[in-house]
């Protein structure tokens, strides 16, 4: 039985930095309102507050102005600003919430900071007592296997990029090493993806790809031909996202195609440098309101389902990515799609070279921004060649499915518990 008051499954503890909106932030946040919706008690674990967060129908707890409130308790967002919640003050009985950043009075150095932190995740654990601890990101991960040993709960930790990124530097390489292998399972996005890892993590590994976001599973899908000649790219804008080759290319393939326009969705370290490549280039839309032939950059945004929908193409350019969230989410809408073939092949996973999109070969930025401009000639010079790919590319929604990907989760779970 479930509900306000009601016995509730077995409990599962969510651990993340925090749910600020951000790909794995998103999926950690789906995944509690689905293991709530079918009777688990639910508890996420978050380091911080942020100030941008994903809302949870079911969260148990609400944001509160100041400390007047008698049920403030005081937490820290990530810059360390003290900002005040009610654990108790949402949903009855709904999902639950503890912070596990270290307040000023308990901080010392870096090494007592890494020891203490491990510490409050122990007593956190201890206090709410979960029947299996999900992690999401690199250095969560090893914190929290290591804040969970003697405690007898088994530990999922999730790889959400690419593993050789997502441990890069050698402390955290090491400590990755030495501590998945005890975990009870270490999920990843891909094969690929599995593969990195040596034979006593690998046989830990599950393959559990993202599921189609609900908000556009349930999208209308915009016929081919009433599309408007838009190409769109949706993610941060900063260096492993590579914008600037899409930018290039685009500058070349708008001399041929001056009715097409590219859309940019996304903010981070590198708009400046991508607006004065634009700018250089003659195609940035100074109005930011959206002009044939120009560069617009829209800055994060929210329900992008309705922004990208009657767009006609979309491209992703990425270094690296784990399983693209932004990539299955433009195929669910009918998008014609063009990806970096990048590691730990996520995008290979989804497309099917030449049949549902485009793959592009990882290789100089000059060389990819070339095959970016031809794949998109090869697009807008043929519509029944991309009326074809978008209507193949729907298939996503059937095979990466919220309910299919959510049971995957379930089964996995309930064999570990």
């Amino acid at each position: 039985m479930t509900g306000g008051g009601k016995l509730r499954k077995k409990h599962i503890a969510m651990y993340i930095g925090s749910l600020n909106k951000g790909g794995a932030e998103r999926v950690m946040c789906n995944l509690a309102e689905y293991f709530y919706s079918i009777g688990y008690k639910v508890t996420l674990a978050t380091t911080y507050l942020s100030d941008d967060e994903y809302e949870l129908p079911d969260a148990g707890w609400k944001v509160l102005e100041d400390e007047d409130d008698k049920n403030a308790v005081k937490v820290l967002s990530p810059d360390e600003t003290e900002r005040y919640v009610d654990l108790t003050g949402g949903v009855p009985m709904g999902i639950g919430r503890v912070f596990t950043a270290l307040m000023p009075y308990e901080q010392g150095n870096r090494l007592q900071n890494f020891h203490r932190r491990i510490q409050k995740l122990t007593n956190t654990w201890e206090r709410i007592k979960p029947d299996l601890i999900l992690s999401f990101l690199g250095k969560n991960n090893v914190m929290a296997i290591q804040s969970a040993l003697g405690l007898d709960i088994p530990v999922v930790v999730s790889v959400r990029a690419t593993p050789s990124e997502e441990y890069a530097g050698t402390g955290l390489n090491l400590a990755m090493k030495t501590l998945f292998p005890g975990a009870a399972g270490v999920v990843v996005q891909t094969n690929g993806a599995m593969d990195y890892f040596g034979s006593l993590i690998k046989t830990k590994c599950k393959v559990l790809p993202n599921a189609v976001n609900e908000e556009f599973i349930g999208h209308d899908i915009v016929p081919f031909d009433e599309r408007k000649k838009v190409i769109v790219s949706v993610g941060r804008l900063d260096e492993n996202k590579n914008q600037k080759i899409l930018i290039n290319a685009f500058s070349y393939a708008v001399k041929k195609y001056p009715d097409y326009r590219l859309v940019l969705y996304g903010d981070g370290p590198t708009r400046d440098l991508l607006e004065r490549l634009c700018r250089s280039l003659g195609i940035l839309d100074e109005t930011g309101k959206g002009a044939d032939g120009k560069v617009t950059f829209m800055g994060s945004v929210d329900r992008i389902a309705d922004r990208i929908a009657e767009a006609e193409i979309f491209v992703l350019t990425s270094r690296t990515e784990g399983m693209p969230n932004a990539l299955i989410e433009a195929m669910a809408l009918g998008l014609c799609c063009i990806s970096t073939d990048c590691p730990c092949g996520g995008p290979a996973d989804l497309i099917v070279n030449g049949r549902n999109g485009i793959l592009i070969p990882m290789e100089s930025d000059v060389n990819m921004a070339m095959n970016i401009f031809h794949s998109l000639e090869r697009i807008m010079e043929d519509p029944t060649i991309a009326r074809k790919m978008a209507a193949s590319a729907l298939e996503v929604r059937d095979k990466y499915n919220p309910q299919v990907i959510n049971e995957m989760w379930r089964k996995y779970f309930e064999e570990l518990m």
